[in-house]
């Protein structure tokens, strides 16, 4: 099985396919490198595409301390791709959990990327859901340590910003429970306290957002509810930033809508490899009407 060992000694399974230009996808909580096939069959025609499966995700390797688990763990992994596969810069896709981790990446390392896609951004990281976002995480956590994904995965499956997928698409939504039941419930719980509950806020970020020169689209269902303040708060602060909401679409966009998502990547792609993609006119600031 292919691996890259990560700087603390974790290894972080893979799979690519195509060649070209590089396109690295990192996935969400509930998803894992399979979650992305849709993107890898369409994208590997003309690209080098590379989706991989974070720490806590076998075949992966399942660190046993929840601070192997952190964001800088996180966002250390996508480089630790780049560098173990000897790619200089690439697209960064990040779906959730992934773009969170592709958002801290691009804040630290932005020379590396050739442009990055947050994909269903934000939960939790808005002033008044912080609080709420990490009591679900560490309860969340605690009931996968008790009854494994065996029980969870249909539960979680039909939350509100993910009954979407289940009612456009229930044999798709039926594969997606299924490959959930086959997580690690430690690694998953490990990330939920590790990660997800103690990551910082976007917010936390707007000075390197303001100076960031990074090409970035922002892709939003317009019923993830709890990513739709945050996706508008990275494009008000981020002039390099174009944003796109996906109509009657929830929280797994590249699943529930993969045509869709994939056009959307594609154009993005290809302005920022033809030179055409621009930063935000000032004179299109926020605040200025007229």
């Amino acid at each position: 099985m292919p691996h890259i060992t990560a700087n603390d000694g974790v290894k972080l399974y893979y799979e690519e396919a195509g060649q070209g230009t590089p396109i690295l996808f990192v996935h969400e909580f509930m998803g894992e490198y399979r979650s992305w096939e849709a993107q890898l069959r369409y994208f590997s025609r003309r690209y080098r595409c590379i989706a991989y499966n974070a720490r806590g995700y076998p075949p992966s390797d399942v660190p046993e301390k929840v601070e192997d688990y952190d964001f800088e763990h996180q966002r250390a992994g996508v480089l630790a791709m780049l560098d173990g596969l000897k790619i200089e810069q690439a697209h960064i896709v990040g779906l959730s959990m992934g773009a969170f981790a592709t958002f801290y990446f691009g804040m630290k390392w932005p020379e590396r990327a050739l442009s990055l896609t947050l994909a269903g951004v934000g939960s939790g990281s808005m002033p008044e859901s912080r609080a709420k976002f990490k009591h679900e995480s560490e309860a969340a956590a605690d009931k996968l340590l008790a009854e494994g994904w065996e029980k969870s995965a249909g539960v979680r499956g039909e939350s509100p910003t993910r009954v979407q997928l289940q009612n456009k698409n229930p044999r798709g939504f039926a594969e997606f429970i299924e490959l959930v039941r086959q997580h690690s419930a430690r690694g998953s719980a490990l990330t939920l306290k590790g990660y997800q509950a103690l990551r910082p806020s976007l917010g936390d970020f707007k000075e390197q957002m303001a100076k960031c020169r990074v090409p970035t689209l922002i892709i939003s269902g317009d019923e993830d509810e709890p990513c739709l303040d945050a996706s508008l708060m990275l494009k008000r602060h981020m002039p390099s930033a174009g944003l796109a909401f996906m109509p009657q679409t929830g929280h797994a966009c590249n699943l529930e809508e993969p045509e869709l998502f994939n056009m959307l990547c594609e154009k993005f792609f290809h302005q920022v490899e033809s030179g055409q993609y621009r930063m935000r006119d000032p004179r299109a600031a926020p605040g200025r009407i007229f």
